[in-house]
């Protein structure tokens, strides 16, 4: 397999200038531990004229560039080259330094297919100067800019002007430099979803960085919607698969969160099941989340630096019924949960970058290109590991029949939940026995859908439940 096709965070293609404050407050011993932080952020890049390259630039009352961009082809050398940078000390004119990275460093860049240009501003203390022209202008040349703040003199307002939007991903606060090195794993988590994960998946009033695997597959356009309540869809015996450079074309994060909302009905709930599985050319598995009938449990398949690939098998109870299963992949660790309950939390060793010259697949009988049938409300990838505190299983219902009148309840009463656009005002009380049913085929147009992929159903009547927020009320919902 072709070396070239082996991607990751590391083999981005982006241009990334580190903005230091070399002012007085920050003082000698300070400064060193900055740049120790910086070369702990960067010693995982590939540096190198096909990959990232890397300028610095310190700034006190005027700015000095201390690394050109594309100077260093190696790790190795941009290393020594940070390590060897002396502090300059003096005011903090911390717009006039953006002001000069957007002008002159990232001007000079000479390469005209790079996917990203990133810049990262690290200060511990208001700026004497305007930082709003320089940063809007660094915005309008579609640069991203992260903001680190260290210590208590730095002032959050600033901190948000020098930085993108929303202010919750691009900027990042320390107690104080001895405290910085605490945010660097969340500083390179960071760097690797700007290059992998541009992709952005609406969730309630955010959006969340990750791969609408529903969306990007066009299962939404293969399979077909399921007739009970007209939120979910049914994987059947269509091909469901695709090329991996189209749905990962940057490979994966080292962290990320698989959440899927299924249900498993019939002989899929007892086979074996790769709900979900990342192929090399050559039909290795890179990463799977596999669905075992046989023994409950669940597999979760990555790579390995020593053997092809490693394996850990988690407990867990699929019983005919809609579950969320949510998989938390961080770079030594794997967590899975079943419907918000933690069922375990395993050691993992280290990984290595996908190919993706292979495929990726959903809902496949393991070691076969056979589709299982497969009921799926929700297929996402999460490249934000927090996501796996903010996503709950509130979208899983249950059905109950009352006469002709198909009554809906949800496990859970949380406000905006995604997957409900918004339905629900405010949490509510306990529930009370279901009101009368309303009038028998009464059709009303659905004018929301559990899963926005699916669109609104177009009419639903008693019989076929229709999910519109009038006929919540009159539901007793």
């Amino acid at each position: 397999i072709c070396h070239s096709v082996v991607f990751s965070c590391s083999t981005a293609v982006n241009d990334l200038v580190y903005i230091m404050d070399g002012s007085w407050s920050v003082g000698s011993d300070d400064f060193e531990t900055a740049k120790r932080w910086l070369v702990n952020v960067t010693s995982g890049l590939d540096v190198s004229s096909h990959y990232s390259q890397v300028g610095v630039v310190q700034y006190s009352d005027t700015p000095r560039l201390e690394i050109p961009l594309g100077l260093h082809k190696t790790t190795q050398d941009l290393i020594k080259a940070i390590e060897d940078i002396s502090y300059l000390g003096g005011n903090t004119q911390t717009g006039r330094a953006i002001k000069f990275t957007v002008d002159h460093v990232f001007a000079s860049s000479q390469r005209s297919e790079v996917k990203n240009r990133i810049a990262v501003v690290v200060t511990d203390g208001k700026s004497q100067d305007d930082v709003m022209d320089a940063s809007v202008e660094s915005r309008a040349q579609g640069i991203k800019v992260f903001a680190v703040g260290v210590g208590t003199e730095i002032t959050t307002s600033e901190l948000v002007t020098i930085a993108n939007k929303p202010e919750g991903e691009y900027v990042l606060y320390a107690e104080d430099y001895t405290n910085i090195d605490r945010i660097r794993d969340a500083m390179e988590q960071k760097l690797c979803e700007e290059s992998v994960c541009p992709t952005r998946i609406p969730v309630a009033s955010r959006d969340e960085k990750g791969f609408e695997l529903i969306l990007g597959m066009k299962i939404h356009q293969k399979a077909k919607k399921i007739q009970e309540l007209c939120t979910a869809i049914c994987l059947t015996n269509t091909c469901f698969k695709f090329v991996l450079r189209e749905i990962f074309p940057e490979g994966l994060p080292p962290s990320y969160v698989f959440v899927s909302t299924l249900r498993l009905k019939g002989p899929s709930s007892r086979e074996k099941l790769d709900l979900w599985r990342v192929l090399s050319k050559d039909g290795q598995i890179q990463a799977a989340v596999t669905l075992n009938g046989q023994d409950k449990s669940v597999i979760f398949t990555t790579t390995n630096t020593v053997n092809e690939e490693q394996i850990v098998t988690f407990d867990a109870l699929f019983d005919g019924s809609w579950h969320q299963l949510k998989v938390l992949v961080r770079p030594r660790r794997v967590s899975c949960f079943l419907d918000d309950q933690q069922i375990q939390d395993e050691a993992l060793d280290a990984v290595v970058p996908i190919y993706i010259n292979g495929k990726t697949q959903i809902s496949k009988r393991s070691g076969s290109d056979a589709t299982l049938p497969t009921e799926i409300q929700k297929l996402r990838l999460y490249c934000d590991p927090q996501q796996s505190e903010r996503e709950t299983a509130c979208e899983i219902y249950s059905v109950v029949r009352k006469q002709n009148t198909t009554v809906l309840y949800y496990s859970c009463d949380l406000i905006d939940c995604d997957v409900g656009l918004g339905l629900f005002n405010g949490p509510t009380g306990s529930r009370g026995e279901p009101g009368d049913p309303g009038i028998s085929g009464e059709k009303v147009r659905c004018s929301y859908s559990l899963n926005p992929l699916l669109g609104p159903c177009d009419f639903c009547d008693a019989e076929n439940m229709d999910n519109s927020a009038s006929s919540r009320h009159k539901n007793g919902i």
